[in-house]
């Protein structure tokens, strides 16, 4: 698995503290790792973005983006209204391709969901991890709705002859209501993909050393951790 990409049902849904997780554990394990921000919106040229931030939590990584837009919007529409030049899927797969070369794993972060557009083309992230032949991991939320776009992106994957990794729960809260408690197996019969993860809410707020400590614990063996999803389940059932 030298690419690997990593998309939300939505946006706020923890993917850049997963993806960060992801980056920790494979670096704990001893890999080399990259982290691909393929579009960053919604910041500005001297605020840290997202690939940032998964250096600053998960430690040494090579961190790039494509391209930066100021409004905080898809891809494509950040770009027109900027004037700027979109990112095209292409370029996407590219950059994730040539970092490979270089990398024992190369973890590419889209915008949002699967289907947020990069230009006007209507490219998207599912279009770059089919030129890439990657898989993809998907990052939902715990609670009421999720099952909804879990399997929407789910389907989409299956429909475009894409990989499904697995799904992790990007923000497992404290006090887990009925529904997200019952999601905890619900999300892996409508993925038709394991469970690979759940991250405990806050954990981005932690500070990167015990950040880089906790990781794998949140993470399956696949993504070189070692949480394990039935104990979860049990542990966790209504």
């Amino acid at each position: 698995m030298p690419v690997l990409v990593i998309t939300g049902t939505g946006t706020e849904v923890g993917k850049t503290v997963t993806t960060a997780a992801v980056a920790a554990a494979a670096l704990a394990a001893g890999r080399s790792v990259a982290v691909l921000k393929a579009a960053q919106t919604g910041v500005r040229a001297d605020e840290r973005g997202d690939a940032d931030e998964v250096a600053r939590l998960a430690g040494p990584v090579t961190a790039a983006e494509l391209a930066r837009y100021p409004d905080p919007l898809a891809p494509g529409t950040a770009a027109r209204r900027a004037g700027m030049a979109p990112v095209h899927p292409h370029e996407v797969a590219e950059a994730a391709a040539k970092l490979a070369t270089e990398h024992d794993l190369v973890l590419v972060e889209g915008a949002g969901g699967l289907l947020v557009r990069f230009d006007a083309a209507g490219g998207t992230l599912a279009d770059a991890a089919r030129l890439l032949n990657a898989p993809v991991l998907v990052v939902a939320s715990a609670g009421l709705g999720t099952l909804n776009t879990t399997e929407l992106t789910a389907r989409e994957l299956g429909a475009r002859g894409l990989e499904l990794a697995g799904v992790v729960i990007g923000s497992w809260p404290g006090a887990p209501d009925l529904a997200s408690r019952c999601n905890v197996a619900d999300l892996q019969e409508v993925a038709g993909a394991p469970l690979l993860g759940a991250l405990p809410a806050g954990a981005g707020a932690l500070p990167p050393t015990d950040f880089r400590a906790a990781a794998p614990a949140w993470l399956a063996p696949r993504l070189e951790g070692t949480w394990d999803a039935e104990a979860f389940r049990i542990r966790e059932a209504p």
